[in-house]
């Protein structure tokens, strides 16, 4: 995992994330870099980004949706 100190810095385009609530909490991801998955709070844009491996994103992705990550309250 790399951190990235200013997403804004990132010269991607950002998207919301499919598994993302419409509602309440909102992660944007970037498909225009090979090799990583930018990933950012989309309440903090101009906050830091976090950056994964794809395989990491995807491992991470179908934790989730198995439900196999604990849910924060």
């Amino acid at each position: 995992m790399t951190h990235f100190p200013v997403a804004s810095a990132l010269p991607v385009q950002w998207r919301k994330a499919s598994a993302s609530n419409p509602n309440d909490d909102c992660v944007e991801v970037s498909d225009g870099i090979t090799g990583i998955v930018p990933v950012r709070d989309s309440k903090d844009p101009h906050g830091p980004a976090l950056s994964f491996s794809p395989e990491a994103w995807q491992a991470f992705i179908a934790a989730v949706q198995a439900g196999e990550l604990p849910v924060a309250r």
